[in-house]
């Protein structure tokens, strides 16, 4: 299981991301933004940082990469597509997920660690999960409040497209306490909170964020 990790200037958690994946029991490829070739991937995804520096929209200037020319493509013809914090904005800004990430509604910069509720277990990237599951893994965004018209917000509810929401107060804002969703299809998810940080307790709050990274292969093996 080949699963390619993307690297945008001023990306950050990559190697994090890395990590996880190889926690997991697939192997991480390096993918480089001004590169269109996925290199064969099975699986892509997008980790956090600041790509571009954030100085236009989070996300909106790494959506023209090469690199993501193809993720599109491959994206709409099913390939798991998983967007981390930057990741899930550039989702967003890709128009692989609706909706759009905006500035916390205290305008600040925010680092937690995050209990969140696991909704959905029907993507590639949740399937390891138990629906109802809590778990604890890192939150930390300064544009993390995901945002959406009420038309989408029912659609969203209405079709089980919500991965994960926030237990308790609210930490940025997110219409619903919405953590992460996933398209129709289900194959693309974009999550705000970041379990790569979360897959050993040497190292995270818990080890609860490699359910995301386990099932992938379970899903590519089935």
């Amino acid at each position: 299981m080949r699963v390619g990790v993307v690297t945008f200037p001023g990306t950050l958690d990559d190697r994090d991301a890395a990590r996880a994946v190889r926690a997991g029991g697939s192997e991480a490829i390096e993918l480089w933004h001004g590169d269109a070739d996925l290199k064969n991937v099975d699986a892509v995804i997008l980790p956090g940082g600041f790509s571009y520096g954030d100085y236009l929209r989070c996300g909106a200037i790494s959506r023209f990469a090469p690199v993501m020319t193809s993720i599109i493509e491959q994206a709409n013809k099913g390939m798991p597509l998983l967007g981390i914090c930057n990741g899930f904005q550039v989702l967003c800004e890709s128009h692989l997920l609706p909706g759009a990430l905006t500035r916390n509604s205290d305008l600040h910069f925010l680092c937690k660690d995050q209990v969140i509720l696991i909704e959905n277990t029907n993507t590639p990237w949740t399937s390891s999960f138990s629906k109802g599951q809590e778990i604890l893994i890192p939150l930390k965004n300064g544009e993390g409040s995901f945002q959406c018209d009420d038309a989408t917000l029912a659609l969203l509810e209405g079709e089980g497209r919500i991965i994960a929401r926030y237990v308790g107060e609210n930490p940025n804002g997110s219409r619903n306490l919405i953590a992460g969703i996933t398209n129709t299809r289900g194959n693309v998810v974009g999550l705000m909170p970041h379990p790569e940080h979360a897959i050993d307790t040497l190292t995270g709050p818990s080890a609860d964020g490699l359910g995301f990274f386990t099932s992938i292969l379970n899903a590519m093996v089935k």
